[in-house]
């Protein structure tokens, strides 16, 4: 739903069964994105006595968040918030933590209702196992995911994805492109820093959720945003199966978007 022309994308199209929007600036991006996250919140709270949403943690959603922070009229003491993915090996309070970045600028500003965390301690499997025991719980209504730099969703990388994998959450050992990408980002001084180890949401738990909102900005994402809308769907580009979801739209700005 676009509520004004602050939210109209410069141009609109589908790949496979995925809407993609392309937006003049990354700031315009962000604030669109949020404002349709903020009504599928406001209509499932509606009908619903509470709504599960997954986050990703990455710079790049940065001003999606933050515009989510700050919408109107969302019940967020009925929201159970989850994320999707949290490095092994790094220490509770680091703020590269996946879970210490979403508490910054969502969780720790909007309270939701209960905050489910990813929390490795000193066993990654038995934490894995822990957060699938979560996520199984009911079902998920709304993903707000990110693309990497090489493809990947969450911590799938090329290599790694399984787009029929029987689990929920897994323990992967991440890929240099997806480690280099947390450099790029700011988020580490140098690729011997960032955690050889994640615990990522499977492909079959991301896409088991009812709505996706994907919010890709930057000129570094645009070689994989052009694999995944237009190469095969294959885990070769694991964001590729965004196509194969029946509610999904995928949010660019002008650096990121296809010519």
């Amino acid at each position: 739903m676009i509520a004004d022309s602050s939210q109209r994308p410069a141009r609109e199209f589908s790949a496979g069964r995925v809407l993609v929007r392309v937006y003049p600036t990354r700031a315009s991006m962000g604030q669109a994105a949020a404002h349709d996250v903020a009504e599928a919140l406001r209509t499932r709270l509606r009908t619903q006595r509470s709504v599960r949403a997954v986050f990703a943690a990455a710079p790049s959603q940065d001003e999606m968040l933050a515009a989510l922070a700050a919408a109107p009229g969302i019940d967020w003491a009925r929201v159970t918030a989850l994320h999707m993915d949290e490095y092994a090996g790094i220490g509770e309070s680091a703020p590269q933590r996946f879970g210490n970045y979403l508490a910054e600028r969502l969780f720790g500003l909007v309270h939701p209702g209960r905050v489910e965390l990813i929390s490795p301690g000193g066993d990654a499997g038995l934490a894995a196992e822990r957060y699938a025991r979560v996520l199984a719980e009911a079902p998920v209504d709304i993903v707000c995911a990110g693309i990497g730099e090489n493809g990947h969703l969450a911590f799938n990388d090329p290599g790694i994805a399984d787009f029929a994998d029987a689990k929920l959450v897994q323990v992967v050992a991440l890929d240099e492109r997806s480690r280099q990408q947390q450099v790029n980002d700011g988020c580490f001084g140098a690729l011997a820093q960032v955690p050889a180890h994640a615990i990522t949401l499977t492909i079959p738990a991301l896409m088991s959720a009812n709505e996706i909102f994907c919010v890709v900005p930057g000129p570094s994402k645009a070689a994989a945003v052009r694999e995944a809308l237009f190469g095969p769907v294959s885990a070769a580009c694991p964001a590729s199966i965004l196509r194969d979801h029946p509610r999904a739209t995928l949010y660019l700005d002008a650096g990121s978007a296809p010519a």
